[in-house]
């Protein structure tokens, strides 16, 4: 696909550190075989747009016969987005859906009034050492859409609008930007695009978006003569046009944003919803654990266990 005219190689550079509103610096969980960064939700800013949890995992590099073992745990009120850049592991949900999630393509499952699934790394993949490392993100459902039936929808690496031109390459996950648009179904308007850029290479943020943020996953970026490493976050003000230039070593961003929804979210444990209510009704749900009848079920093939609700 040929490069957008937009990104031409003259791109707008941020006039001052001003047009950052929000610096973020994820914390950090060691898990034993890998170490999650958490940048959302952040103390000074609970969403991107839409987007309400961003974890970084890895880079990790597990030994042979170790792997990850999320247990079956349930989900409201969001979406979750997996994208891998090395490494592999196998979703399973109750909606039925056993996917190998592979680096490159998109695993969008959406939780609506209620969704139940595992991530495990397969046997043969822990016959030998492998690497794991990607990004984890949620995104909070708009109000409307919060009772829709749960759904999980994969795209391939080649069904994803890809741009290379010019020291830049993006490939469009989820969203629009650019021109293009990802075919993965949302419920908002957003944009959520892995970039690489070459050593001094600039890219411009998508401007028709009212939310606006940053993660830089390796390298650095420069913004108004400040650089900015790996693990950090930036949130833009809305409006300003607003160029990345890669530093030395290149880059590779993970940008994120888009429409602001009505209202702040509460977050309990896996649950995300605009109302306690709402939370309070799938956390005695769970706890009920009536996976027959009640709201949440079990995964097909990996029901024998399942992650507890924490006591508070």
């Amino acid at each position: 696909m040929s490069w957008n005219p937009a990104l031409a190689p003259v791109c707008p550079d941020a006039a001052s550190l001003d047009d950052i509103e929000t610096l973020i610096i994820p914390r950090s969980r060691d898990l034993g075989s890998f170490e999650v960064r958490r940048a959302l939700p952040a103390p000074a800013r609970q969403m991107v747009g839409p987007f309400i949890f961003f974890d970084q995992m890895g880079p990790a590099e597990f030994v042979t016969h170790e792997g990850i073992d999320v247990r079956p745990h349930p989900h409201i009120g969001l979406s979750t987005v997996t994208y891998l850049y090395e490494g592999e592991f196998m979703h399973r949900d109750s909606v039925g859906s056993q996917q190998l999630i592979l680096p490159g393509q998109v695993n969008w499952m959406t939780a609506g009034r209620g969704v139940t699934h595992s991530e495990r790394t397969r046997p043969q993949t822990r016959e030998h050492p492998h690497p794991l490392f990607g990004i984890q993100t949620w995104v909070a459902l708009p109000e409307e859409a919060e009772d829709v039936p749960a759904d999980f929808e994969h795209r391939k690496e080649e069904d994803l609008p890809y741009l290379d031109a010019e020291g830049k390459k993006a490939r469009l996950i989820v969203g629009s930007a650019y021109g293009e648009r990802s075919p993965v179904k949302t419920f908002s308007e957003m944009f959520y695009v892995d970039v690489i850029l070459e050593p001094g290479a600039i890219i411009p943020l998508p401007d028709e978006h009212e939310d606006r943020g940053v993660y830089v996953v390796q390298g650095s970026v420069n913004v108004a003569g400040q650089d900015f490493e790996s693990g950090q976050m930036m949130v833009f003000r809305p409006g300003d046009r607003i160029g990345l230039r890669a530093g030395a070593q290149g880059a590779r961003l993970m940008l994120l944003g888009g429409e602001t929804l009505s209202g702040p979210r509460y977050i309990w444990w896996n649950f995300v919803a605009s109302s306690k209510e709402r939370i309070e009704v799938a956390k005695e749900a769970w706890r009920q654990g009536d996976w027959h009848n009640g709201m949440f079920h079990l995964p097909a093939g990996d029901d024998s266990e399942f992650a507890k609700a924490p006591e508070n």
